[in-house]
């Protein structure tokens, strides 16, 4: 539930959110600077994409390298169907949701017979930009 103070808006209110985001993206670009020297030393110093760490008086930069394996579906599959492994392929039954639009576009299947299996998707998003008056 929400008071009334929370719906009040004003140019004030406005302008802090606009200040607090340039003063985010200012922060974010020294940030991914900072973060690229820490990279670098740590490259020279123990390697490229190897872990590592540094003691600076009262702090500690540390480095973790995280790996995973993902395999290509299509390399791997035809590989199992060349060593005669198909028990290890999956088939998974997927709707073809680009047909099943266009039939329905074309009135070739009905669109209210699937409402029930459509999932939608929705974010929001706000922007303030400084208006030159």
């Amino acid at each position: 539930m929400t008071n009334s103070t929370d719906m009040e808006l004003s140019e004030e209110l406005l302008k802090r959110y606009y200040e607090l985001n340039q003063q985010k993206l200012e922060i974010d670009k020294e940030l991914k600077q900072i973060k690229k020297q820490i990279h670098n030393y740590l490259d020279e110093t123990y390697g490229k994409e190897q872990k590592g760490e540094v003691k600076l008086g009262r702090y500690k930069a540390q480095r973790v390298i995280r790996s995973s394996v993902s395999y290509d579906d299509e390399k791997t599959v035809k590989k199992l169907k060349d060593l005669n492994l198909e028990e290890f392929i999956e088939v998974v039954k997927r709707p073809d949701t680009k047909k099943l639009e266009a039939a329905m576009e074309l009135d070739l299947v009905d669109d209210n017979e699937f409402a029930d299996c459509k999932k939608k998707k929705q974010s929001q998003a706000i922007t303030v930009k400084e208006l030159s008056l």
